[in-house]
């Protein structure tokens, strides 16, 4: 008894190698234990934040280390929802995400203003104040559906979409409400807001990237480029809040301003989601569950009236604008879920909210007592809310996510039926290596288990005694790239009569389906490396081979110019490199610009509209007026040439001389030359990827739509 007391005395703990060390270990348990028994563990932070909080065993204070890691946390919550968007979709649904905002903001505010005037007996101010809460939310489930890998599904984009708008005018609502008290609401206040609004929008959004763009150009450091993103989240907030605004929309607005920046697939993002979910998600988790007070629901009745009233509306109305939602656009229930689960949760603009609310004094009572917008009730009744709300999102989303990842996954064809993926990487030049790997994690089929391969070949007549250990350093390099991507690279050091036989060797051997060699940055395309690849590689290899010149990080490409020539779409490659190409669409959501005759256009137009990315087509059918495709050229450009083999149905003579031209007219730009997968090798392991319907002109593009978008979905 004597050590209890003692113990009881000393908390809250103030050493700060405890607490962290505490949090740590709630951080690391909670979620293994959570895993068994099927309970998302970011509702098990929650409880684990109120179990060791102030209103529960008192072991930590929420003082101004959590609540400072818990903002960082939540800032970063947007700012993924906004990195991790699929601009594409978000374009195409981008009526459909005003629906749902529009949806989700009125049903909570209508619902919400008549029951805190009828059923809680509030004054009209206090009962739209409180109708905002419910109509704003918080995207605690994204990280969970994130995981889950169904981040890119339209109703997440949606519900994401919906998201910025509900809050924006939620938080509006806040502003005008708390104004009008203060009596500021003036044909002034409107104007200053409005301009503020719009002049911060418009320099995060189109300010930002030109700031990312000209920081990643210049500066490779892996820790510099962390730093500088995790600036960028802040000073995107801090502006929002000079706006006006909540600094969650500034942090969901950076993360759509460096959306192009960051490729999904590039170590930066992985380093960013890393730490955001390792540490700064949790401390926010952890940070909102101590906001809980067990007590204040058995000292006063009232308070659990409140909160009942609070629960219920703000679930019926967050679920009844998911269910319009599903019914307006033919949603599946799955889908439903998804939208009910990342919109019902309340946290961030809630907190925020009642917080204002709470400390507006509209008057005096008869005995000194403070009125409040907001009173102690609706305080307590909102962390309940809070608790409740996040429980039931996290439940629902799960379900959903998990049922549409299935989906996905039985849709796509089975391992059987498609050979695993692998990619050679010939590296020889520290210079190049990074952003050759980066380019195999980019095209690479992400869900098939395909393997990157770097291969270094020494030269085995000549005697160097420092040439292997060279070529260990750079296949090392190109190890350590791979990782920081999460993506197992093998080594592979072969010692051959020249570089040439060492490549075609390697590829028959391990079976290769694909080829990416590099060009120096500084240099161009050289005779006798051409004469090489055309004599050796390309006739002894007939996989699918990539040439990559990097003038720049591939991350800050803005454009890609893909140039197809006549027959492009009759090649037997056809669909592998179109396949690769989608891929750097994708995942580093830089817009790409197909060229080419009508006819070849005409599957890829296709595959845009099963598959959409950022795309544009531009009719374009004789090489022999290459050059005029430069007047397009603008700085942050890549070229991406879609070239033939001899004799093969879209050989042209004139791409004999692309190489000149390159060199001469393209020589400060990135380029990637690509050579489609052929027929005529014996056991050539690429012809596995081959769609008979590819050999002879297409008569289905639709047919051919589904059977890329099936490789693309592996």
């Amino acid at each position: 008894m004597t050590l209890y007391l003692e113990i009881t005395a000393s908390l809250p703990l103030t050493d700060p190698v405890v607490k962290f060390l505490l949090i740590l270990l709630i951080i690391l348990i909670v979620p293994l234990l959570l895993n068994k028994v099927r309970i998302p563990h970011l509702l098990g932070l929650i409880i684990a934040g109120a179990v060791i909080g102030p209103n529960g065993f008192n072991l930590m204070e929420r003082d101004s280390g959590i609540i400072l890691s818990g903002t960082a946390g939540l800032l970063y919550i947007m700012f993924l929802a906004g990195l991790e968007i699929d601009l594409a979709d978000f374009k195409k649904n981008s009526r459909k995400s005003v629906v749902f905002g529009m949806y989700t903001f009125l049903i909570p505010m209508g619902v919400g203003i008549l029951a805190g005037i009828y059923v809680l007996k509030f004054s009209v101010p206090t009962s739209v104040l409180l109708a905002s809460m419910f109509a704003s939310h918080t995207l605690i489930a994204y990280p969970m559906v994130s995981r889950l890998g169904v981040a890119k599904n339209r109703a997440v984009n949606i519900a994401v979409g919906g998201t910025v708008i509900t809050d924006v005018l939620a938080l509006l609502v806040l502003a005008v409400i708390v104004g009008m008290n203060a009596g500021e609401v003036t044909p002034v206040f409107w104007v200053r807001m409005g301009a503020s609004i719009v002049a911060f929008g418009g320099f995060v959004l189109f300010g930002f990237p030109l700031i990312g763009r000209w920081f990643l150009k210049r500066f490779d450091d892996n820790v510099s480029q962390y730093i500088f993103v995790l600036a960028m989240v802040f000073f995107g907030a801090a502006l929002a809040e000079l706006a006006g605004i909540e600094p969650i929309i500034g942090a969901f607005l950076a993360g759509l301003g460096l959306n192009r920046l960051i490729p999904l697939t590039s170590p930066l993002m992985n380093r960013i989601e890393f730490v955001g979910n390792a540490i700064f998600i949790p401390f926010f988790l952890i940070g909102v569950g101590m906001l809980i007070d067990y007590r204040a629901f058995t000292s006063d009745p009232a308070t659990i009236r409140v909160a009942m009233v609070m629960t219920a509306v703000a679930t019926a109305s967050k679920f009844a604008a998911a269910w319009l939602t599903q019914q307006t656009f033919r949603f599946t229930v799955d889908e439903r879920r998804l939208i009910f689960g990342l919109s019902n949760a309340q946290a961030a603009a809630t907190l925020a909210a009642v917080l204002v609310g709470y400390n507006t004094i509209i008057g005096q009572a008869d005995g000194g007592e403070p009125i409040r917008l907001l009173n102690e009730n609706v305080l307590n009744g909102t962390i309940l809310m809070i608790l409740i709300t996040c429980t039931t999102a996290s439940l629902v989303a799960q379900k959903g996510a998990r049922n549409l990842a299935r989906t996905e996954e039985q849709s796509v064809p089975t391992h059987d039926s498609i050979p695993r993926e692998r990619i050679l990487i010939p590296v020889s030049n520290q210079d190049t290596t990074d952003e050759l790997i980066n380019l195999g994690v980019t095209i690479k089929q992400d869900k098939t288990g395909g393997q990157l391969y770097a291969l270094s070949v020494v030269d085995h007549d000549v005697e160097d005694p420092s040439a292997e250990a060279r070529a260990k350093k750079i296949l090392h390099r190109a190890a350590v790239t791979a990782s920081a991507t999460d993506n197992k690279l093998l080594e592979l050091l072969r010692y051959d009569l020249s570089i040439v036989n060492g490549i075609t060797s390697v590829v028959k051997e391990h079976r290769m389906t694909d080829l990416i060699m590099g060009l120096h940055v500084t240099k161009g395309i050289s005779d006798t490396f051409l004469g090489h690849l055309t004599e050796g590689i390309l006739t002894r290899c007939n996989i699918t081979t990539l040439l990559y010149k990097p003038a720049q990080p591939f991350a800050t490409i803005k454009r890609h110019l893909i140039i197809l020539p006549a027959r492009a779409e009759q090649e037997p490659g056809f669909q592998s490199w179109l396949a690769k190409v989608w891929n750097i669409g994708r995942n580093s959501g830089a817009r790409m610009v197909f060229y080419g005759p009508s006819a070849s256009l005409a599957p890829v137009r296709e595959l845009n509209l099963t598959m959409p990315i950022d795309a544009a087509f531009t009719e374009f059918d004789d090489w022999n007026d290459f050059l005029i495709l430069s007047r397009d050229f603008t700085p942050n450009d890549n070229l991406i040439l879609i070239m033939s083999r001899t004799g093969q149905p879209s050989f042209q003579r004139s791409m004999q001389r692309i190489p000149h031209y390159l060199n001469k007219y393209f020589q400060s730009y990135s380029f990637i030359i690509i050579y489609p997968m052929q027929e005529g090798v014996e056991d050539s392991p690429a012809v596995a990827f081959r769609d008979p319907s590819l050999t002879a002109p297409l008569k289905s593009f639709n047919k051919l739509g589904k059977s890329i978008a099936g490789v693309l979905k592996r």
